[in-house]
């Protein structure tokens, strides 16, 4: 199990959290995703290996939020 930090600018309320959160939830290889607008960030918890692109893809909504990191 491993997990990685998310950074994300641009998520305004809870709505934006609720939204990231379904997003990455919704890939097979993350069980858990903590995310916060106060720290523009989502911690993912994942049970096997996703591309650093995928997850910035997911996260980013459609464009809606930018991804400024992954560690």
């Amino acid at each position: 199990i491993m997990e990685k930090i998310i950074h994300i600018e641009g998520m305004g309320c809870s709505g934006c959290e609720n939204r990231v959160k379904k997003a990455l939830e919704a890939l097979p290889q993350i069980s858990q995703a903590q995310v916060s607008k106060d720290t523009k960030t989502a911690v993912v918890t994942l049970d096997g290996a996703v591309e650093d692109a995928l997850l910035k893809e997911t996260a980013a909504c459609g464009g809606k939020y930018t991804v400024t990191g992954i560690e």
